[in-house]
């Protein structure tokens, strides 16, 4: 029997696991984070001509500060983000994958965007003509990690990974519990997870495409 773990932080977590259940996979989830909101000052209004946006947390913690930019077109990752922005009333410009960096790539200039953002995020490289201002508006905190939670004792363990932040915590977690990286496989969302994880796993599995839907199908064939 293979158990799948699912450590991302909470609403995330919850539509990870009810998306594997309905493909027939045994999930669990065993949140290492909790997403907690930061105060921050909005600019001026004025002074932006859009928002960028990577995460749906941005604008669910992003609180009362983000009526100011109602008005103002939104550059977003991913459909979830698209959704969770229209029902804060954000006027969506367009929808990425694969990283705000490919979302910036393909703003034509002159630009002025305000980046609403998590404590820990991805250096971006603007294209000429395009200025970002970065607001920070939540934070991930780390949670101690259960051993207990991790399914040893199955045949095999996967535990996914969506965030390199993830990645290194788990890795870290793992190394001060002693917990031998070799009993364990990984599905990650991406290249740079499956780095920031280190070396030492049972194996390390990358998605296609970052997104829940094709870790989960990934995972569903690795149990087939």
């Amino acid at each position: 029997m293979t158990q799948i773990i699912a450590i991302r932080p909470e609403p995330g977590l919850s539509a990870t696991l009810e998306a594997g259940r309905k493909l027939g996979l045994d999930i669990h989830g065993m949140p290492l984070f909790e997403i907690r909101p930061v105060v921050w000052d909005a600019p001026d209004p004025a002074s932006v001509d859009a928002l960028l946006i990577g995460s749906a947390n941005a604008v669910r913690h992003g609180g009362t500060q983000l009526t100011h930019f109602l008005d103002k077109p939104a550059y977003v990752v991913g459909d979830h983000t698209q959704s969770v922005c229209k029902d804060a009333g954000l006027q969506v410009a367009a929808v990425g994958s694969g990283g705000l960096q490919l979302v910036l790539d393909a703003i034509a200039p002159p630009l002025r965007l305000l980046r609403i953002s998590g404590r820990q995020h991805v250096p971006l490289s603007p294209p000429d003509g395009v200025s970002i201002r970065t607001v920070i508006a939540y934070e991930s905190a780390a949670l101690p990690l259960d051993p207990a939670g991790l399914g040893l004792s199955s045949d095999r363990a996967i535990v996914l990974l969506h965030s390199a932040i993830a990645a290194e915590h788990f890795a870290a977690e793992c190394d001060r519990l002693s917990i031998d990286r070799g009993r364990l496989q990984l599905a990650v969302f991406g290249p740079r997870i499956a780095s920031s994880a280190g070396k030492g796993w049972a194996d390390i599995h990358v998605a296609e495409r970052p997104r829940d839907a094709d870790l989960l199908a990934m995972v569903r064939a690795l149990c087939q």
